[in-house]
């Protein structure tokens, strides 16, 4: 069976993984992280060219079956994906980390929905946490953020008073927890990304009483069949392997 896993998250890499060598795994990634963590097996990086570049980059490779394994909020590429392999007839699994439950926490529906709440709720000392695109919204709100990414935004995106933060996680609570007292935050901005990779700075937040507001994922398109655990997505492709002509 030959596979296009679409990732650069770990989720990916452990599923791509835990296919090898059985499997045939092409693992996509999108480009936009310098120096990623790579998964065992064949690497492309860069984008398709839209949907009808996706199509042709398909057929070209000969791909059995398609696993998106990427962030909960790429919905751009996981819209183009559905809808490729809807028109080819492939295989298609989404590979969805659950969300975290939101608990007390804001949620909003976007980037700037969240802005708009920090600048009427008058916080000073934001800790934002949205990544490098998610920056903009905030550019004119009259505060202070600490923001972390795994790569610096763009200059122009980036609000007058701010601290960069750049590292990759896991995050731990101990750490978490000292970095909301050291920067004395008061609010703390994040997408509901899902996984226990970040899940830390939102125990810290609980313990040290500072508001959360989160940003809540994007629906995933109508009709696509979504998984929550890597092992769920290894039967599904060992499952599809056996539909392969002359294959399992």
């Amino acid at each position: 069976m030959k596979l296009l896993l679409l990732g650069g998250t770990g989720e990916a890499r452990a599923l791509a993984a835990a296919l090898h060598p059985d499997v045939e795994v092409i693992s996509s990634l999108a480009g936009r992280v310098p120096d990623p963590a790579l998964p065992v097996g064949a690497v492309r990086i860069g984008g398709f060219g839209g949907v009808d570049g996706m199509r042709q980059w398909l057929r070209a490779a000969a791909i059995d079956a398609v696993v998106d394994a990427t962030h909960p909020f790429a919905a751009t590429i996981t819209a183009h994906a559905a809808q490729v392999c809807a028109d080819l007839a492939l295989p298609h699994l989404v590979l969805a980390r659950p969300a975290w439950s939101p608990g007390s926490a804001v949620v909003v529906g976007s980037d700037v929905e969240a802005a708009e709440t920090v600048a009427d709720n008058r916080y000073s000392r934001v800790f934002l946490t949205t990544g490098r695109s998610g920056t903009r919204a905030f550019k004119d709100v009259d505060a202070w953020f600490l923001i972390r990414a795994v790569t610096a935004p763009d200059a122009a995106t980036l609000p007058a008073h701010h601290e960069l933060l750049l590292s990759r996680g896991p995050y731990h609570y101990e750490g978490e927890l000292a970095l909301l007292r050291e920067h004395r935050i008061d609010a703390l901005v994040t997408k509901n990304s899902g996984g226990a990779m970040t899940q830390p700075k939102l125990d810290a937040a609980a313990t040290a009483g500072v508001p959360v507001i989160m940003v809540d994922r994007p629906l995933l398109p109508a009709g696509v069949q979504a998984v929550g655990t890597v092992a769920e997505a290894v039967d599904w492709v060992r499952r599809s392997a056996q539909g392969c002509p002359g294959r399992g």
